[in-house]
């Protein structure tokens, strides 16, 4: 039989069993009239959970794709561009930035801080951007940006576009694309929503919108908005096979947030990620984020002295839980826990149990239950 082994890192995520079902429901056509209800009402929920006035896009392909799909519809070649940077995955945004010949300006932070909103707007008073682009959660220090505060600053450069990158964050972290002033806003599914890889959400703005209609006729084909738009509007119509098990997926799950309440799920992932901290640091973790930016849907975990890394891993793997290694300047000496989307207390507490063994495996003396007394201890508080 083979091993059930709990995925924790900091995507895919568990996926609970209504949205299995939805994947493993029978193949429909996509010009099926069931389908295409299925698909128009997904569109149309998506941009009203998250307040888009604009389009929602939900597509075949990952959040990369998503991220050259924000830049492709926003700016043209010779364009100024701010990229505000927490991390690697910020980072990503320079290659993708400079192969489609954009003035790239990088304005980041120590790894474990965030970028200030006063920072941003010092920069973006300096030249005329195009756009920016600022990562909600960078999955490789588990820093959040405060996205809200930024929104308010944007309302001083309107001729910047804001390309927010939630993949993630978005239905783990509060967002709202319009309350917020965020012009571009994009996530996978297999973050915070709980669905398996394969599909991306795009909501664009009215501004954003706007800008697309303004750049002719773009490099890009498969991301252009304007070959999705009358999709968007009548599913019914073709341009690229949509993935029609994900989409009842992601449908699913969108009811499941639905259900929840973006608010009430933003503050059970700030108290869940609460007491993993305190958890963790219990057993001799240091967190990487400093209090004041740490993201609810992951987190750095940097190694009490003298646990190697790829032995503390392969110990979690025994004992039936999969963490993923750190990136950058910290791989090797940290590792990351996801914890967002759907999972619950249970799934914690096996996580933090397969944690205080893999530490004794690696010789670091903890009492069994420190860990999981201390997470059940805050959360019931």
């Amino acid at each position: 039989m083979e091993k059930n082994v709990l995925v924790m890192i900091p995507g895919p995520t568990p996926v609970v069993k209504s949205i299995q079902e939805q994947m493993g429901r029978e193949i429909q056509a996509f010009g099926d009239p069931r389908f295409v209800k299925d698909y128009k009402e997904l569109i149309d929920e998506l941009g009203t959970l998250f307040n888009c006035s604009g389009q929602t896009f939900p597509l075949a392909g990952t959040g990369t794709l998503a991220m050259e799909m924000a830049i492709a519809n926003v700016t043209k070649r010779g364009d100024n561009i701010l990229i505000v940077s927490n991390g690697f995955f910020g980072d990503r945004f320079i290659d993708i930035c400079e192969r489609k010949g954009l003035h790239v300006d990088v304005l980041s932070a120590e790894w474990g801080n965030a970028v200030s909103p006063e920072a941003i707007d010092q920069k973006l008073s300096e030249k005329n951007y195009a756009a920016m682009t600022v990562t909600h959660v960078d999955t490789s220090t588990a820093v959040i940006a405060p996205v809200a505060e930024i929104g308010k600053v944007m309302k001083k450069h309107p001729d910047t576009i804001f390309i927010l990158d939630g993949v993630a964050a978005t239905a783990g972290e509060f967002a709202d694309v319009d309350g917020m002033g965020i012009d571009v806003m994009f996530t996978g599914s297999q973050k915070a929503f709980g669905v398996c890889p394969g599909m991306f959400v795009l909501w664009a703005g009215k501004k954003a919108l706007a800008r697309r209609k303004t750049l002719g006729t773009i490099p890009e084909y498969y991301v252009d908005f304007e070959k999705w738009l009358p999709i968007m509007e009548n599913p019914a119509k073709y341009f690229a096979t949509p993935a029609v098990n994900l989409v009842w997926a992601m449908k699913e799950a969108t009811e499941i947030i639905k259900a929840e309440g973006l608010q009430a799920r933003d503050a059970r992932h700030h108290k869940n990620a609460q007491a993993i901290h305190k958890a963790l640091e219990a057993v001799g973790f240091t967190i990487l984020a400093k209090p004041e930016c740490r993201a609810d849907t992951l987190s750095v975990c940097i190694y009490p002295d003298g646990v190697d890394d790829a032995k503390f891993r392969a110990a979690m793997f025994d004992a039936g839980v999969i963490v993923a290694g750190a990136l950058g300047a910290y791989a090797g000496k940290a590792f990351r826990l996801g914890h967002m989307g759907n999972i619950d207390q249970n799934t914690i507490v096996q996580a933090l149990s397969a944690v205080e063994r893999a530490l004794q495996a690696c010789g670091h003396s903890v009492k069994f239950g420190t860990a999981v007394g201390a997470y059940l201890s805050a959360m019931n508080q």
